[in-house]
C-alpha cells in the first residue's frame, strides 16, 4: 500500500481568530500520525480539512504527489473517517448501520462480512437489537466495525476511543498498529495516550503559527 497524504502552509481562521497558520504535514504509509492541542485548537477541523469535508482554508493539499482537486476521487476511494460522534443510526440495528454505511460508500458487502465485523468489535449477540438501546460504548463500536469492513488506505478518526472500555481500547490499539503495519495510515485525535509500538508521530496544534510535525 504506497499513499502518501502532504498539506502545504494550511492555516484556518474562526470567528476572527487563527486555528493554525503555516502548518505542513505529511502522512506516509505505515504511520500513526497524533493530532494534539488543547480543546478549541482546531484538532476536529484539522482532520475535516484533511479529510475534505471543509474547503474554507488557506494552503494546499496533495494525495500522492497531485494536486488534491485533481487526486480528489481517488482520495476518496482510499480514506475512511469517523467522526467524534459515533453516526448511528438510532432506529437501525447495528447490522443496518452497517449495510447503510456500505451502501453510503458504493459498496454492496454481504451479511456474513457485517456479522464478522460486529463479532470483531464485541457485538455478537447485539446484530438485532436497535441500536437507539444500546449503551454510548457499544453503539461507538458500531461504528469501529466499520474498520474491519471496509478496506481503506487512509484512516482519519476524531476521537475513536470515546466511550469504550478498557479491553475496547486494547482492541483499538492493536487494530491501529495493525493497519499501519500492513502499509496503511492512521490520523487520529485522542485524549487517551497511545501505547502504539508502530511509528507514530504527534503534531501540535495551539503552540504558535509555524507547526510541525514532532
Amino acid at each position: 500500500m504506497s499513499l502518501r497524504l502532504h498539506a502545504r502552509k494550511l492555516a484556518c481562521e474562526r470567528d476572527d481568530r487563527w486555528l493554525f497558520q503555516g502548518l505542513d504535514l505529511e502522512v506516509r504509509g505505515g504511520e500513526i500520525v497524533r493530532i494534539e492541542g488543547p480543546n478549541g485548537s482546531g484538532k476536529t477541523t484539522l482532520l475535516k480539512i484533511l479529510s475534505g469535508q471543509l474547503a474554507e482554508y488557506e494552503g494546499e493539499l496533495f494525495w500522492n504527489d497531485t494536486p488534491m482537486r485533481q487526486a480528489r476521487e481517488h482520495f476518496l476511494a482510499n480514506l475512511l473517517y469517523l467522526g467524534h460522534a459515533p453516526g448511528v443510526k438510532a432506529g437501525l440495528t447495528p447490522l443496518e448501520n452497517l449495510k447503510w454505511y456500505q451502501a453510503l460508500s458504493g459498496e454492496t458487502g454481504n451479511e456474513t462480512a457485517r456479522f464478522a465485523a460486529l463479532e470483531s468489535v464485541g457485538l455478537a449477540g447485539f446484530e438485532d437489537l436497535p441500536a437507539g438501546q444500546l449503551s454510548a460504548g457499544q453503539q461507538r463500536r458500531v461504528a469501529l466495525a466499520r474498520l474491519e469492513l471496509t478496506p481503506r488506505a487512509l484512516w482519519v478518526l476524531d476521537e475513536p476511543f470515546t466511550a469504550i472500555d478498557r479491553d475496547g481500547v486494547a482492541a483499538l490499539e492493536a487494530r491501529l498498529v495493525a493497519h499501519a503495519r500492513a502499509g496503511g495510515s492512521v490520523v487520529v485525535t485522542t485524549h487517551h495516550e497511545l501505547a502504539a509500538s508502530t511509528a507514530l508521530r504527534r503534531i501540535q496544534l495551539g503552540q504558535g503559527d509555524n507547526l510541525a510535525g514532532i
